[in-house]
This record gives C-alpha cells, sequence and structure tokens, in this order.
C-alpha cells in the first residue's frame, strides 16, 4: 500500500509557500498534503475545503483548532508547525 498519493489536475502546486509533493489524504474538513519546510523537515499541510472556507462559523472554530493545537507538546503528538486560519484557503 502506498501512503502517498500523486497530486491531482485540482490540487494547488503551492500553499502558503510550501511547495506540495504528494496527497497524503482526505476527509470531512479537507486534503492533507505533503510537503517540507525550508530546512528539509517534512510537514503535513491540511486545506480546508472551498465550502468550509466560506463558513464563518467553521473559520472561527478552525481558528480555536489552531490555538489549541499550539498549545500541545509531546513526544508522541504532532507539532503544529504553522497555521493561517485567516487564509485563503484556509
Amino acid at each position: 500500500m502506498d501512503v502517498f498519493e500523486p497530486l491531482q489536475a485540482d490540487d494547488p502546486p503551492v500553499v502558503a509557500g510550501y511547495r506540495l509533493v504528494a496527497r497524503l489524504g482526505a476527509g470531512g474538513m479537507g486534503r492533507v498534503y505533503l510537503s517540507h519546510t525550508q530546512g528539509g523537515r517534512p510537514v503535513a499541510i491540511k486545506v480546508v475545503r472551498p465550502e468550509l472556507a466560506d463558513d464563518p462559523g467553521f473559520r472561527r472554530r478552525f481558528g480555536r483548532e489552531v490555538k489549541a493545537a499550539r498549545q500541545v507538546r509531546g513526544a508522541y503528538t504532532a507539532e503544529l508547525v504553522d497555521a493561517d486560519p485567516d487564509g485563503v484557503p484556509p
């Protein structure tokens, strides 16, 4: 089983300055892509579905999720490296 899927024609090549390399998956909130930091560290980029991005209530909830994720630290927890809940797309 392949972990990575190739990017599709409707996938953006770059999001918030991160060049997308592959598609990791998709779910109810949106799609998740593989990228790398400028230093080469692999990161997962979550891109919210357009219909959710247009919902002010969703954006508020997403902003709270980002704020909470920034406070989580631990050896077995994925670190939030970057986020833009007000971006287009968030």
